[in-house]
């Protein structure tokens, strides 16, 4: 038989409706109830009241009495029956703001093939640290037929989750970030790809041969990021001052939003380089072929019409006019790459190759940050430890030298 109906005020709470007040009931059904109040509806001007179940009073009164300390310390939050994969699809949709679309692809590859499958069900006011912690380890050792994902990618999975929940926090959906409670893979620093002095050489001999020499040349001249050089526009190239500003850099987006377009650069601050001459001879060089081939090409040439169109218009071009494509930039070199041995090395190994021997030639490594636009001097030293490991061993080396014959009368 359901027994009779009880209700007990809390002791702590005297004035009846205060924000946070409760009480304590069994219901009908045999289950407890507790009903609190979260303040007064502005519209409607009555108040706000919620309910906690439990199988016992003292299971409710438990529920109640963390609720009011939560409500009368700011932090309580509403529970939400949004799920984790909701939740991504509304942060994808609505919190991207000017990312840039390769950036958006990430992140919903990342959602969808490795976050969304393992815990995309969960209601986001569930998710523990610990449920993220097992995604993780689950990641990195492969299981389903999928292969182990690298601690690096792990890390990149991490970052697109740990954003998400952070607007969660933000739009008080959850009080805590759980994936800032997680202990991540250490991340192994993989050994980068440059060429050799004799594969340098090799590949000037080569490169004449093709017709991507210009840009290719380019970037092992200068350590130009890729996207930087492809979108490199005449206007961004002083030859009086013998100087190139990077400002921009040209992206891919969906066909449907325009495709290739010219975007700001990947930490957003430009920078101006100052190139050795054989470059700005390149690029001089350049200038001549390119309006070489606009005449050839006659009314085939989609390029620049006017003096004032070919100031902003891109320094690499097709013979039509076009600016290059990244995965046709790639195939080229890749072919030289396989002639000279290096067939490991892909474009971006130039620009590993241009800072290694800055490096090895004395330019510190603020310089060679700078150069390189990387965002601090911290990260060049991450990515080329190994560079200047070398570089104080030559110094021991040449101090020894000095020591040897100075001190001790010795030649070394």
């Amino acid at each position: 038989m359901i027994s009779e109906e009880k209700e007990e005020t809390l002791a702590t709470r005297k004035a009846k409706g205060a924000k946070g007040g409760g009480t304590i009931r069994q219901r009908p059904d045999g289950r407890w109830e507790a009903r609190y109040t979260l303040g007064i509806d502005p519209g409607t001007g009555k108040q706000i009241q919620k309910s906690v179940y439990g199988k016992t009073q003292k299971e409710v009164r438990q529920k109640l009495t963390a609720i009011t300390a939560e409500i009368d310390s700011g932090t309580f939050t509403q529970e939400d029956k949004t799920t984790v994969e909701q939740w991504l699809n509304i942060w994808l949709d609505e919190y991207m703001g000017d990312k840039k679309y390769g950036t958006i692809r990430n992140y919903k590859n990342a959602c969808r093939y490795h976050i969304i499958p393992y815990i995309g069900q969960c209601r986001l006011s569930d998710l523990k640290p610990h449920m993220i912690q097992t995604l993780y380890n689950r990641l990195q050792r492969g299981e389903d037929d999928k292969p182990p994902l690298s601690p690096k990618t792990i890390r990149n999975v991490h970052g697109v989750l740990s954003k998400a929940l952070n607007q969660a926090v933000l739009n008080e959906m959850i009080r805590l970030n759980p994936a800032q409670l997680t202990t991540l893979p250490r991340k192994v620093q993989k050994d980068i790809q440059t060429l050799t002095d004799e594969q340098i050489k090799q590949f000037f001999v080569v490169v004449e041969r093709d017709s991507y020499r210009s840009i290719l040349k380019f970037i092992l001249f200068s350590g130009v990021r890729e996207s930087e050089t492809i979108g490199l526009t005449w206007d961004c190239i002083d030859f009086e001052r013998g100087t190139i500003r990077i400002y921009h850099q040209l992206l891919q987006r969906p066909k449907s939003a325009g495709g290739y377009t010219l975007a700001p650069l990947k930490n957003d601050r430009e920078r101006l380089l100052t190139p050795p001459p054989t470059l700005l001879a390149l690029l001089k060089e350049r200038k001549h072929e390119q309006m070489q081939q606009r005449m050839k090409a006659g009314l085939a040439w989609h390029g620049w019409g006017s003096a004032e169109e070919q100031n902003t218009w891109f320094v690499f071009t097709t013979e039509f006019g076009d600016h290059y494509c990244p995965q046709t930039v790639y195939d080229h070199f890749k072919r030289i790459a396989r002639q000279i041995g290096a067939e490991k090395a892909n474009v971006h190994s130039l620009r590993h190759t241009y800072a290694v021997l800055c490096l090895q030639n004395g330019d510190d490594v603020k310089t060679v940050q700078s150069n390189l636009g990387h965002a601090t001097a911290a990260f060049t030293l991450d990515v080329y430890g190994h560079v200047s490991e070398k570089m104080r061993q030559d110094s021991a080396n040449r101090m020894e030298a000095y020591l040897q014959r100075t001190i001790f009368g010795r030649q070394a």
